[in-house]
C-alpha cells in the first residue's frame, strides 16, 4: 500500500502518541509498504484554524495514496481540508486524545464544533482506547457507523526488564518510592499528589518516621508557569526533602528510576489511555491511576493496581500507606502488574492488526 501519514512537529518527539506513530510506520515500512510522513507546522489551536484555511496545507496533505491517516490532534489544522481532499482513496484518523471532551482545556466548548467536523468527514478511525473512542462519538456521532479498530498501545519492552524475583525484594527496600511520570502540566495534576503527601506527612503515615520520596519526571517547558508553580510549593509546603524534580531524562535514566520505585502515581484529570502507567507495570511499579479515562481497560483495581478520582487526595494518601506499611501486600500487586503488562499483546501484533484493517479499508473503498 502506498500510505500517507500527517502528524505535527517531529517524528522523534517524546510522547507516548509520537512513539504509537513511529511504531505503526516502523511495521508498515517492515511490511512492504511505502509510507511518507507529512509534518505540519505545530500551532496554537487558533493558529491551525487559521492553516485550516490555507491552500498551501491542503496542497501538502492532497496525497496521491491508498489511505491518508491522519493523527487527530492535527484536526485544527485540517478541519476544513479533510472533506474536500481529492487524491487519497481512503482518509484514517488515528485518535490519540479528543481535545474537545478534556475538561483542562478552557475553550474546549468553543473548540468542538471543529473537532466534530474534522471527525464527520473521515473513512475510518483507529482509536487507542475504548474510552478515547466513545468521546470521540459523543463529539461527532457519526462516528458511530464509521469503520472503527481499538488499537491499544503495548509497552517499551518484549520481555520484562526485571524478574519477579527482583520486583519481591525490591518491596522490602526502604524508603518506599514514589515515581510521577509526565509533562508538568494541570492535565497530569502533579497537585493533589502533593495533597496526598502533605495529608500523610500530617497523619503521621510515614513509617517509623522514615520519609517516603517521589522522584517528579517531566519537562517543564510544556506549561512553564504550572511548572514553577509546583516548585515552588514544594519548597513552601516543606518537602523539598522528599520531592525531586528531573525535568525530561534520557531513558537510560528512566528506567534507573523505575528499577528503583515502588509506585507510580499520576493522578490525571483525564487520560485517553495511560502509557506511563503501563510502562512502570512492565517494572512491577504499582500504578494509582487516574479513574478518568483509559487506565480501566488494562489496570485491575486491588490486583494490578489502584483507579482514583483524581481529586481525592486523600484516597491517594490512603493507598499509599497500604503500600508502604504492607510490603507483602507491595510485592504481590508488584509481580501481578509485571504479568499483567508482559500479557498483553506485543506492538508488532497491535500494528500488524492496524495494517489488516487499512488494508480492508482500501479494499472496500
Amino acid at each position: 500500500m502506498d500510505i500517507g501519514l500527517v502528524v505535527y512537529g517531529d517524528l522523534e518527539a517524546t510522547s507516548g502518541g509520537f512513539r504509537y506513530d513511529r511504531k505503526l510506520v516502523s511495521t508498515l515500512r517492515e511490511q512492504g509498504d511505502s509510507v511518507e510522513v507529512i509534518s505540519l507546522p505545530w500551532r496554537s489551536v487558533k493558529r491551525g484554524f487559521v492553516d485550516g484555511i490555507s491552500p498551501a496545507i491542503r496542497r501538502r496533505v492532497d496525497c496521491d495514496v491508498d489511505v491518508l491517516i491522519q493523527d487527530e490532534l492535527c484536526y485544527p489544522t485540517l478541519w476544513r481540508h479533510t472533506s474536500r481532499l481529492s487524491n487519497p482513496d481512503t482518509i484514517v484518523s488515528l485518535i490519540h486524545h479528543v481535545q474537545s471532551m478534556d475538561p483542562t482545556e478552557r475553550y474546549r466548548h468553543l473548540y468542538r464544533p471543529i473537532e466534530r467536523r474534522y471527525l464527520s468527514s473521515i473513512d475510518g478511525a483507529v482509536a487507542t482506547s475504548a474510552f478515547t473512542h466513545r468521546k470521540a462519538v459523543s463529539v461527532a456521532p457519526t462516528l458511530e457507523s464509521c469503520p472503527t479498530l481499538i488499537a491499544q498501545p503495548s509497552g517499551r519492552h518484549d520481555s520484562p526488564p526485571l524478574p519477579t524475583t527482583a520486583v519481591e525484594s525490591r518491596a522490602q527496600e526502604s524508603p518506599f518510592r514514589l515515581v510521577f511520570l509526565g509533562n508538568l502540566s494541570p492535565r497530569k495534576n502533579l497537585e493533589t499528589l502533593l495533597e496526598a503527601l502533605e495529608y500523610a506527612r500530617e497523619r503521621g503515615h510515614w513509617v517509623s518516621g522514615e520519609p517516603w520520596h517521589l522522584t517528579v519526571v517531566g519537562s517543564h517547558d510544556h506549561d512553564p508557569a504550572y511548572a514553577a508553580s509546583m516548585v515552588d510549593r514544594v519548597d513552601r509546603r516543606g518537602l523539598s526533602d522528599v520531592v525531586e524534580f528531573t525535568g525530561h531524562v534520557e531513558r537510560r535514566w528512566l528506567e534507573a528510576i523505575l528499577e528503583r520505585s515502588h509506585c507510580c502515581c499520576i493522578p490525571a484529570r483525564y487520560e485517553g489511555f495511560g502509557m506511563a502507567y503501563l510502562e512502570a507495570m512492565e517494572y512491577g511499579v504499582v500504578p494509582i491511576a487516574t479513574s478518568v479515562g483509559g487506565p480501566w481497560e488494562f489496570i485491575e483495581p486491588g490486583q494490578t493496581g489502584f483507579l482514583v478520582d483524581p481529586s481525592d487526595s486523600v484516597a491517594i494518601a490512603t493507598h499509599l500507606e497500604t503500600l508502604a506499611t504492607d510490603r507483602t501486600e507491595l510485592a504481590r500487586l508488584g509481580t501481578n502488574a509485571l504479568e499483567a503488562a508482559q500479557a498483553r499483546a506485543d506492538w508488532t501484533e497491535t500494528m500488524l492488526e492496524i495494517r489488516a484493517f487499512l488494508r480492508q479499508l482500501v479494499e472496500s473503498a
